[in-house]
């Protein structure tokens, strides 16, 4: 994990202060579906979204969930690119606000010769232990892994991965599994990146809600050290802080402004690890 804090504060400054300013005039291109042009696969930027709900989001969608920031598109569930609105998930009738959206448009506004492609693969309530090929999950009645995969693939035809998101845990805070949870943890990074020949493949890890009135119990505080420990101990990964987030009357889900900013959080650590990249 890169620890220049200093780079994360000024990244995330950076790109809030673009993506607010810019939303509302930028947006307006893409304000109504039209037809639009899918670039080379240079310049298609593809991220796969994944993990559980916090990942597929819970937010309550509002207005703005609805307006499409330029180029930034999102894979549907028929396998076809649509501009991006939130919900972007559909893993169940839940879905709402999630990270996908902000962490794409900071990513446009920072360089104006990409599109942005989220895919979209996060199933709310899923064990790291459906994470594996075959895995099935019974409250999506999915594959999670075999679904994600299946998706990038279709995805990867028209663009290029460049990275993994990824936000779960809550599933694995309990006893054994948190234990267990490191192991797996990099047993599916290094998976990921075997199925798609890429062993630099940036994996960036959100960290699990901070919330008032939800305890860290030492499951929970085990979960958390492990996605510490692998971003540490990995080539290319990164860890988001949820520091100062705030959730839903649930106290496990974020609120819609907080996975907003949960998204800047992540383009900033997955521009740290570029950046890092680039010096050495």
């Amino acid at each position: 994990m890169i620890q220049t804090k200093d780079f994360q504060r000024y990244a995330r400054s950076v790109i809030a202060a673009i993506v607010s300013c810019s939303l509302f005039s930028s947006a307006i291109a893409l304000a109504q579906d039209k037809e639009f042009q899918i670039p080379d696969k240079d310049h298609f930027h593809l991220y796969l979204l994944a993990g559980q709900s916090n990942m597929a989001g819970r937010g309550e969608v509002d207005v703005q969930s609805k307006i499409p920031y330029p180029r930034v598109l999102m894979l549907d569930q028929s396998g076809k690119w649509v501009p991006a609105r939130d919900p972007v998930h559909y893993d169940k009738p839940a879905a709402g606000v999630g990270p996908g959206r902000t962490f794409a448009a900071a990513l446009t506004e920072l360089d104006d010769s990409i599109v942005i492609g989220l895919i979209p693969a996060a199933c709310g309530g899923s064990s790291i232990t459906t994470w594996v090929p075959g895995g099935y999950h019974d409250q999506t009645h999915s594959h999670p892994y075999d679904d994600a995969i299946a998706r990038t693939r279709r995805a990867m035809e028209d663009g290029t991965l460049k990275a993994i998101l990824w936000h779960q845990g809550e599933s694995d805070s309990k006893s054994p599994n948190s234990e267990q949870y490191k192991e797996r943890l990099i047993t599916l990074i290094q998976r990921f990146r075997e199925e798609f020949q890429d062993p630099g493949l940036p994996f960036v890890i959100g960290q699990l809600g901070q919330f008032p009135g939800r305890h860290w119990n030492s499951n929970r505080r085990a979960v958390d050290q492990a996605q510490r420990e692998v971003a540490e101990e990995l080539y290319h990964v990164g860890f988001v802080s949820s520091d100062g987030l705030s959730c839903l009357p649930d106290k496990t889900h974020f609120n819609t402004e907080s996975q907003r900013e949960f998204g800047r959080r992540y383009a900033a650590v997955y521009m740290q690890l570029i950046h890092a990249v680039e010096e050495n």
